[in-house]
């Protein structure tokens, strides 16, 4: 154990009066951006930082220590100590986590070890030379990251878990044009990399990007969902579908458990055991973290829900934090459902969306990086960005067909730590998407 966590553990057994949950956290990245084809720059950086939250009967107070040493640790906790006594108390708070449950450690990479600069400069390399061929520069970053956690409080946790994250961004902008197209992989194993579908992946949008560019009036639309918007719009979801959420009464699922909520193709599961995605051992809370089962056959089954508002809703804990969101997949392929469509849109990428009515699942947001036209089965045109205006669960009632498979789609912060999560998901066909106008721009 660190030399800081010792003295810090000691100076904390002079307060048996209180509870603690002391949460370390070390954290590597190498983080590559690419500009115009080239490389922009490389950071690796490293950080150790404390989250200390202390509790006195039902007042509580927490901080946080960057760098921790014993003289910061000193300040710190005095500091916290003189004021716990004049804050509120929560009529709420009955006890921290107390899940003893360990689980055997899963061996995992370390992905900044294991992919280089030089590894990640040639891959960019045959990425960049084949998008060049059609008159695109690429654009992104290649991050990973490597943290480690360890967590102890007063309960008698001490549990320590590992995770390396890989985010891999591509997008391809037309030099004249500026049409942008995107292509994504995330997860933790690299050898699930394949640079030769990666890169036929994006070819196949940059030549779609090659068509005329058109508008289209706004109305309902039959539209073909990219993975990463229907995995970003079930992330929103996800808020809904949490006990915090149902405890401040913007749950769209309050009162619906074991209800038919969405048609029976509709299955999402809170995986942190799928070796495609971004897996954790533990929460953040130190609660075992393991598979449930959120939407089955599109019966609502439960809310995720962590020790604290397990005690104040009544709700089962599972301390699941809905971080390994996977959309089961159906039966058709991608041309299939194209073919299905006698005018209508593909959706590659969202942006800017915000909730306008979270209980209702209602947002707006914008079409991007790749909006193209679908008539006859095929796709013909590319479309300016769109913005829309829709509920999330219509969009999944409207569902009427699931790929026959996945894809991974990674989604990072870019702040801070650079936090990178992932979901899982395959494209989707909906009918009726409301599109409320365009942006005439691309």
């Amino acid at each position: 154990m660190k030399h800081y966590l010792n003295h810090l553990l000691s100076l904390l057994s002079q307060h048996p009066e209180m509870k603690y949950v002391i949460s370390e956290k070390l954290w590597q990245t190498d983080f590559l951006r690419f500009y115009h084809s080239q490389t922009n720059y490389n950071i690796s950086k490293d950080n150790t930082a404390l989250e200390i939250s202390l509790y006195k009967g039902k007042k509580s107070y927490s901080f946080n220590i960057d760098d921790p040493t014993a003289g910061k640790i000193d300040k710190a906790l005095a500091n916290a100590l003189a004021l716990i006594d004049m804050l509120p108390e929560d009529p709420d708070f009955v006890d921290i986590e107390n899940d003893p449950t360990v689980v055997t450690q899963r061996r995992k990479a370390n992905n900044i070890k294991d992919i280089p600069l030089s590894r990640k400069t040639d891959i960019l390399t045959v990425i960049a030379d084949s998008a060049a061929k059609f008159g695109f520069d690429i654009f992104g970053t290649f991050i990973c990251n490597r943290e480690e956690y360890h967590l102890i409080n007063s309960n008698g946790l001490d549990k320590t878990w590992e995770v390396s994250p890989i985010y891999l961004e591509v997008k391809a902008v037309h030099n004249v044009s500026q049409i942008t197209v995107l292509e994504t992989f995330g997860g933790e194993d690299f050898s699930r990399f394949d640079l030769k579908a990666f890169t036929d992946g994006l070819l196949t949008k940059i030549r779609y990007a090659g068509n005329e560019v058109v508008d289209v009036e706004a109305g309902h639309y039959d539209v073909i969902l990219a993975p990463r918007c229907i995995a970003e719009f079930v992330q929103y979801l996800s808020h809904g579908m949490s006990a915090h959420a149902l405890d401040q009464h913007s749950s769209y699922f309050d009162g619906k458990i074991a209800e038919q909520v969405f048609p029976a193709q509709i299955t999402i599961v809170d995986d942190p055991e799928d070796a495609d995605l971004i897996t954790s051992d533990y929460n953040h809370e130190g609660h075992a973290y393991k598979p449930l089962t959120l939407i089955d056959k599109g019966v609502f089954k439960a809310f995720t829900c962590g020790n604290y508002y397990a005690h104040k809703t009544g709700l089962p804990k599972n301390g699941n934090t809905a971080s390994c969101l996977k959309i089961a997949s159906g039966d058709k392929t991608l041309d299939e459902m194209l073919g299905s469509i006698e005018k209508g849109l593909y959706i590659s990428s969202l942006h800017y969306m915000n909730f306008i009515n979270p209980r209702e699942t209602s947002l707006t947001g914008l079409t991007r990086d790749g909006t193209f036209l679908i008539e006859n089965g095929k796709i013909t045109k590319v479309v300016n960005n769109l913005r829309f205006t829709e509920r999330i669960v219509n969009i999944l009632k409207n569902i009427t067909a699931l790929e026959n498979k996945s894809v991974t789609v990674p989604f990072s912060g870019n702040y801070e730590f650079f936090s990178i999560e992932s979901s899982k998901a395959p494209h989707v066909l909906v009918r009726e998407f409301n599109i409320t106008s365009s942006t005439k721009t691309i």
